[in-house]
């Protein structure tokens, strides 16, 4: 298992996470089995977003005398109510429910205490000015969570997170179907049958809150990677073609600032399937020809970092001049940041020779020459 670095947070977590919605139709048994394929595959973040008391103690069961192993993102605004889940933020209830969550997984403390479900301006503006900051600020300043994160699917909302300087992280909706489509406050949009045939690429909203996420060093770990199954069949996808699991992690994964893709399992079986990630061939991994040959393909002139470019005869890594050159261009002036990482990069955009090889190679089409001489002209070599 690789692990990467959570932004600002510092935490080193596995690519793969376990987002733990579905053990909620599950015995606790079956609840510990996937736990012990979890840590059998290396995989040490896991998800808790729900509020049924059931799958509270059941995982808090699972995680007995294994705590220190897991970085919890754990939930607040969640809670259970007349028998039902309820997003609320009426404070009583709030801290009736997040006590409850350290309860029943039988600890003191989260690693990431997230502010549940924000994708409306309107639900921002209330959480940020009032009671409810206070009180994830109070968590925080006792050590009750040791980080501040959020989940939201609108990149509109993600983006206020972000420079807002207080949320550390963010879990976020991320997958190339999701990709195309406008930010909206309602979560059904994302889920609709078919999509505006006019769309293309990633929606500039998107590509914006992935570089803003880089640059301020906020971490992001992704739900709906798999977008419910539906890009697992062609018939369902709006692409027209079927993705794999291992196909899907990898684009997410390829996205700037992701750290892990948190996967929903109902058996070990399954747990093992999506972590086969880690040794999975280049040819496994490649969503981007599968997409560049899709019926409804969405994605032509665009960088998507996939890394069909190389090899390269100057041994320069394309798709992270690339991904550089996108963060350094986006604001008037360049981090510091991005110009560090670039100069340490053992072979730079001077180097190309302009042969065009890697452009035979893009499934997008992408001018792969042009933008090479654009980052040796900004970066300065």
């Amino acid at each position: 298992m690789n692990y990467r670095r959570l932004g600002k947070t510092g935490l080193m977590v596995s690519e793969i996470g376990f987002g733990a919605e579905w053990m909620e139709r599950h015995t606790q048994e079956e609840c510990i089995k996937v736990i012990d394929a979890c840590e059998r595959n290396g995989i040490n973040i896991l998800d808790c977003w729900m509020s049924e008391p059931n799958v509270r103690t059941n995982l808090g069961v699972a995680l007995r005398g294994r705590r220190e192993k897991w970085y919890i993102q754990g939930h607040i605004g969640s809670t259970w109510q007349n028998g039902q889940y309820v997003r609320t933020r009426q404070m009583e209830k709030v801290k009736e429910a997040f006590e409850d969550l350290l309860t029943r997984l039988e600890t003191d403390y989260i690693d990431l205490g997230m502010i549940h479900y924000v994708d409306q301006e309107s639900d921002w503006n209330e959480i940020i000015n009032g009671p409810f900051i206070e009180y994830v600020r109070e968590l925080k300043n006792k050590g009750i969570i040791r980080h501040i994160g959020m989940s939201t699917h609108n990149p509109l909302i993600a983006k206020k997170a972000v420079l807002s300087g207080i949320v550390e992280m963010i879990l976020f909706s991320i997958n190339p179907a999701f990709d195309i489509l406008p930010a909206s406050e309602d979560i059904k949009a994302y889920f609709v049958d078919e999509y505006d045939a006019s769309l293309g690429g990633i929606a500039p909203e998107r590509a914006e809150l992935y570089k803003l996420c880089e640059q301020n060093d906020v971490g992001i770990t992704v739900m709906k990677g798999f977008a419910g199954g539906r890009l697992f069949d062609e018939k369902r996808s709006p692409f027209g073609v079927a993705l794999t699991p291992i196909q899907c992690v990898h684009y997410c994964l390829t996205r700037p600032a992701v750290t892990a893709v948190m996967a929903g399992f109902d058996t070990p079986e399954q747990v093992d399937d999506v972590a086969r990630y880690e040794t999975a061939s280049e040819a496994e991994k490649d969503y981007a020809s599968v997409l560049a040959k899709a019926p409804r393909h969405a994605y032509s002139g665009q960088c998507t970092y996939c890394g069909h470019c190389k090899p390269c005869p100057m041994d320069i890594d394309i798709a992270m001049v690339n991904k550089l050159y996108d963060l350094a261009t986006m604001q008037p002036e360049m981090p510091a940041s991005v110009k560090a990482h670039y100069e340490a990069l053992e072979n730079t955009a001077s180097k190309c020779i302009g042969c065009q090889a890697c452009e035979a190679r893009c499934p997008f089409g992408v001018k792969i020459a042009d933008r090479m001489v654009k980052a040796a002209e900004i970066f300065g070599k």
